[in-house]
């Protein structure tokens, strides 16, 4: 697994188990994710979170891995 999907996995965990972190981290995902998590989104980096329900479902579509420039090089790249 890796280190952004292990992350992930444990924002997802917290929010469905802390009801005041699923609040701030749907109003402030950034504050939220460093409140809670000692991590620094960077500012060159926007962060989303929305809710899915049993009504509505979202698909992420990833970016193209062509499109991608090394990921070694890009700021804030575990975000990617």
């Amino acid at each position: 697994m890796s280190a952004e999907k292990s992350l992930q996995d444990q924002i997802i965990q917290k929010a469905w188990e802390d009801a005041d972190f699923k609040k701030e981290l749907l109003a402030n995902p950034k504050a939220a994710v460093k409140e809670a998590f000692g991590i620094d989104v960077p500012d060159t980096i926007e962060v989303e979170v929305v809710e899915e329900s049993a009504n509505k479902f979202y698909l992420v579509l990833p970016q193209n891995p062509a499109e991608l420039k090394d990921a070694e090089s890009v700021e804030g790249a575990m975000w990617q």
